[in-house]
């Protein structure tokens, strides 16, 4: 008589897939609510466009010029007389302090350059000027 060995049958792990996407799904939540949003606040000027324009990301002052030549820092207008010692005051004793001066495409540059010396003599350690990112 021929006894022919039973085969087990296979025991096939199957991973619960649905706990895991939703632990995907959550996570993925959470660090689209904590990213920070960066929002520029300030005065409407369009940028002059470049194809090289680089992002910045540390702490800077920020010299606005519009249209007109009115020169702004932050959202209050400034006279460049007074420009000088606002600029003394924030950059103190910090000797490598950012200003970025974002000039308006349609300001003369004679103005934007004006600005520009009146921060180096305030004693900004580096300048920069803001253009827009061309497409």
């Amino acid at each position: 008589m021929l006894v022919h060995a039973r085969r087990k049958k296979r025991v096939q792990v199957q991973v619960p897939l649905t706990s895991l996407i939703d632990i995907v799904f959550l996570l993925l939540i959470y660090f689209l609510l904590t990213t920070n949003f960066m929002v520029e606040e300030g005065i409407k000027i369009k940028l002059p466009q470049a194809k090289a324009a680089a992002s910045q990301t540390e702490e800077v002052i920020t010299v606005y010029v519009d249209q007109q030549g009115r020169t702004f820092l932050g959202t209050k207008e400034v006279s460049l007389a007074r420009l000088f010692d606002r600029l003394k005051e924030m950059i103190g004793r910090q000797e490598n302090k950012l200003v970025v001066i974002r000039a308006d495409r349609a300001v003369i540059l004679n103005k934007a350059v004006k600005v520009m010396d009146i921060a180096k003599a305030a004693g900004a350690g580096r300048l920069c000027l803001a253009t827009e990112k061309d497409f």
